[in-house]
């Protein structure tokens, strides 16, 4: 039986472009095949940066948004 994936926070609030995508992209890096890790960003430039990268690296983002001013970005790495 499989166990479920926690998800990996990955914090960059006060950094500005690259950064939350460079820390999005270690994390990704690291996280086992079907991992999920959820992307907390303030930066308006990551609603571009983010699903580009996704999208180069094959990547899935399953869920974005914003709450209390932050952007979220929830990325899944394919099992």
């Amino acid at each position: 039986m499989e166990q479920p994936v926690s998800e990996i926070l990955v914090d960059a609030r006060g950094h500005r472009c690259p950064v939350p995508t460079l820390r999005l992209r270690r994390a990704m890096e690291a996280a086992p095949a079907g991992a999920v890790v959820r992307l907390l960003a303030d930066d308006p430039m990551a609603r571009v940066d983010v699903p580009h990268f996704a999208r180069e690296k094959a990547y899935v983002v399953t869920d974005a948004g914003e709450t209390d001013g932050s952007l979220f970005f929830v990325v899944s790495k394919p099992a």
